[in-house]
């Protein structure tokens, strides 16, 4: 995450981050009683929220309770030092928009239950027709700590809340709409749904478009994505893609002596009120095509039919689509690094795992499931990193064929050997990037962040295993420290066609025995090129022919 500095200049927010702390307006953060004092949010409370949440982006704390108690947080000065703040993917949104709102004195409601719309007894996280909200709770004035309203709110919260069809709004009210692609609509604070069940808050957009944002995992750690193919699209009704806030307004209220308000309804703006509400990108910008054919529309900006990801980028960018090819490998690759930072931290955390036996089957679905295999596995992590890293070597070749065709119109590059320059920056990301691992036997193993793509698909994602295979270890000196049994070394081997595959899979049966994997129809017999270094060597050998 980069300082915050840099982003309240992009966006003009330092007015509103100033106000926070003295505009004398900190409602309620004297007390850990949640008291309402406005019976809406205000244009001002808007910005302020987009500016808190673009500070926490913009630092460089690593999990919520760190960016709570930290300077990006304009009320940690009301927090004890010994209160702990924690939230997955899902919550992390609800806590910081109730969060702010508790501070502010602002009124919240949410949805607290949701129910599948075919109503199937599936997990409703990855149901296959989407969720409808069954319940909502308006959270009362003056009756609970914001630590208690917390703790409700991660009760009974999950990815399944996201999963709504876009034009769904009633009898009861999904917490969320669909906006617009378009600057302003798309803001710090708006979400991006994976319907793979990962949830990112945005906290800034560049000028040319790309779009920044944070998410946390199970083990409550915070990490930075920018938006790319990483993020699926599926059918409408699973509900995938951005998602702002709707706006609430207290209705039926008493305003008490102290000016703060009790009793009362909280009610969620409709669809048909939100100014900014399309459908856009799940239809398209052309004529509308059907339900069922959804993926067929078309999107257009700036006189060009795009893909959707160029197409939201070029939005945001005020309709033109352009790619400066060396920074954009350079970004990408620190990303990359960072990515496996991250992995590593989760590795490390599950390293007692391995000493324990193997279960006698995986988990029903390797990607959506919960206690021990949900903390300490890393499927979804994994295969998010992959498609990164296929994304950096697909992007690189992009490059290179607009540079030979002459697109002078898309890339801004001024050179005469891209292929050779993106050669040195990526050379030069993986050289300063690298992980150290604690192998079994508590020594150290160092990955440069190439040597970590050249073994990406022998990464193992399962807990049970030791740390040099959860690392993909080949060669017999840096196994040699991992006290595995033949049993372990058989899951191992089993699992490389899961192992292979990008797709994250949730309505795919996988509990199956070691005996049953070895002859079961899932995952992929080979995995895809990810080896930039070695595109470019090709791209370079032909030029010099």
């Amino acid at each position: 995450m980069v300082r915050l500095a840099r982003s309240m200049a992009i966006w003009g927010f330092a007015a509103a981050l100033v106000c926070l702390f003295a505009c004398g307006d900190v409602r309620a953060a004297d007390s850990s009683l949640y008291v309402v004092r406005s019976d809406h949010w205000t244009d001002e409370d808007e910005r302020g929220y987009q500016a808190f949440i673009t500070a926490i982006g913009e630092s460089d704390c690593a999990s919520l309770n760190e960016c709570l108690h930290s300077t990006a947080n304009p009320f940690a000065g009301s927090e004890s030092a010994a209160r702990y703040f924690e939230s997955d993917c899902a919550d992390l949104p609800y806590v910081l928009r109730f969060y702010y709102a508790w501070k502010k004195g602002l009124p919240f409601s949410y949805v607290d239950a949701v129910a599948a719309r075919d109503g199937s007894g599936d997990d409703i996280r990855y149901s296959h027709s989407g969720n409808r909200p069954a319940s909502r709770h308006d959270v009362p004035s003056g009756r609970f700590t914001g630590y208690q309203v917390i703790g409700q709110i991660r009760s009974a919260i999950s990815s399944a809340t996201y999963r709504i069809h876009p034009e769904y709004d009633g009898p009861i009210t999904p917490d969320f709409y669909a906006p617009a692609i378009a600057p302003g609509a798309i803001r710090p604070g708006t979400m991006v749904y994976d319907p793979a069940g990962h949830v990112a808050i945005v906290y800034r957009i560049d000028p040319d478009g790309q779009i920044h944002s944070f998410d946390a995992h199970t083990d409550f750690s915070l990490t930075t994505i920018t938006f790319d193919v990483r993020f699926a699209r599926t059918k409408p009704s699973q509900g995938a893609g951005f998602k702002n806030w709707r706006p609430l307004r207290l209705v039926h209220g008493e305003r008490q002596a102290d000016g703060s308000w009790r009793g009362g309804v909280i009610v969620p703006a409709r669809n048909s009120e939100i100014a900014d509400f399309s459908t856009e990108q799940f239809y398209g910008t052309g004529k509308r095509p059907s339900e069922d054919n959804w993926a067929s529309g078309s999107f257009s900006a700036g006189g060009e039919t795009l893909d959707y990801y160029d197409f939201v980028r070029a939005r945001l960018a005020g309709g033109v689509l352009v790619f400066e090819p060396l920074k954009e490998i350079e970004e990408m690759t620190r990303s990359l690094c960072s990515d496996l930072q991250y992995r590593a931290a989760a590795v490390e955390l599950a390293h007692p795992m391995a000493a324990r036996p193997h279960p006698a089957r995986l988990p029903a679905n390797i990607y959506g499931t919960d206690g021990d295999w949900e903390m300490y596995s890393t499927p979804s992590r994994d295969a998010r990193l992959k498609t990164a890293f296929k994304h950096l070597r697909d992007t690189v070749q992009r490059f290179v064929e607009m540079q030979a065709r002459g697109d002078t119109r898309h890339l801004v590059y001024n050179g005469d050997d891209l292929p050779g320059t993106l050669s040195k920056i990526y050379r030069r990301g993986s050289e300063s990037c690298f992980i150290v691992y604690r192998k079994s036997d508590g020594s150290s193993m160092r990955l440069s962040l190439e040597a970590a793509r050249q073994r990406l698909f022998a990464l193992s994602f399962d807990p049970y295993h030791c740390p040099e295979r959860r690392w993909g270890a080949r060669d017999d000196a840096e196994l040699a420290s991992c006290k595995e049994d033949a049993v372990k070394a058989s899951w191992y081997a089993a699992e490389q066609p899961l192992r292979n595959q990008l797709e994250r899979s949730y309505d795919v049966r996988m509990d199956f025995s070691l005996d049953e994997l070895g002859h079961g129809n899932i995952g992929v017999a080979a995995p895809p090129d990810t080896d930039v270094l070695g595109y470019l060597s090709g791209v370079g050998k032909q030029a010099s022919e």
